[in-house]
């Protein structure tokens, strides 16, 4: 029996809750509806003031635009008369200061002024002629001394093959009398080469001639005096002649000028005369 009233009490207040938001719903839902209602009208005016001040906003941007270019217009306007006037005055400014200055300067006529200006003219051309020329003159001893050069390299270059050739010649001749003509060859290019004179003079030894190695000798001595090789060459032909302290005097210049000749001492041919003698021992021990 208690259940019972309990479930009917909890049925009863459940009943009143759902009528109660019921009438909340309802309640709510005739807000809305009035709210809605009201809306429209103003969203309208709203938007209709507004458009009216962008449209405001915007004769008063094409005003003040207008104005700008007007007055940039009229900016330029001035500019550029300003500019023409300023250019009309200095165009006679120019003129006036030229008239005076050839007044001043005696160039009364054109004709006055034409002659001066082929005066100076030709004075200019005159000017840079003569440099030009001297400028050409200086290129053209330039040109003719290198072509000079050019001309003796290779006239020494042909000469100098040509002497090497002759040499190589000479080494390979075993005929002493074709040996000293290819020695005269050379002398004939070369009047100073020694060594051809040492050689013509040994050529000329080996042919039992001492004199004639002798004088060859004395001359290549007389060309160069510190050339070691003439004394002993002339050594040799001393020594041949039966000139034995001479040849030991050549012999001890000989060294002096060239130490290395004291190892060819022992070996020579032409030393055999002097072996006996103590000073020639004391040069080769």
């Amino acid at each position: 029996m208690t259940i019972r009233i309990i479930a009917a009490i909890l049925f009863l207040f459940s009943a009143t809750l759902f009528a109660a938001e019921q009438d909340n719903s309802k309640q709510q839902a005739a807000k809305t509806n009035t709210t809605s209602a009201q809306y429209p009208p103003l969203i309208e005016r709203y938007i209709l003031d507004e458009l009216k001040s962008i449209r405001q906003d915007q004769q008063a941007f094409r005003a003040e635009v207008e104005h700008k270019v007007a007055n940039a217009r009229l900016d330029v306007s001035d500019r550029a008369i300003r500019y023409t006037t300023d250019t009309l005055n200095n165009v006679f400014i120019i003129i006036t200061t030229a008239a005076s200055l050839l007044v001043l300067m005696g160039w009364r006529s054109l004709k006055d002024v034409r002659s001066k200006l082929n005066e100076v003219v030709e004075t200019k051309i005159t000017e840079l002629t003569s440099k030009y020329e001297l400028r050409l003159k200086d290129l053209e001893d330039k040109l003719k001394r290198r072509s000079q050069e050019i001309i003796e390299a290779q006239e020494d270059i042909s000469k100098a093959n040509e002497i090497h050739s002759i040499w190589m010649r000479a080494a390979l001749e075993t005929n002493m009398h074709q040996k000293i003509k290819l020695y005269d060859e050379l002398l004939a290019l070369n009047p100073t080469d020694i060594e051809a004179l040492i050689y013509k003079a040994d050529a000329a030894f080996e042919l039992g001639d001492y004199e004639w190695a002798f004088s060859l000798a004395n001359r290549a001595i007389d060309q160069d005096e510190e050339y070691g090789l003439a004394y002993w060459q002339r050594a040799c032909a001393n020594a041949a002649n039966g000139a034995l302290q001479e040849a030991i005097v050549d012999i001890k210049i000989a060294v002096e000028k060239a130490p290395k000749l004291a190892e060819e001492i022992d070996r020579e041919p032409a030393f055999e005369p002097l072996h006996d003698l103590e000073e020639f021992k004391e040069l080769s021990s």
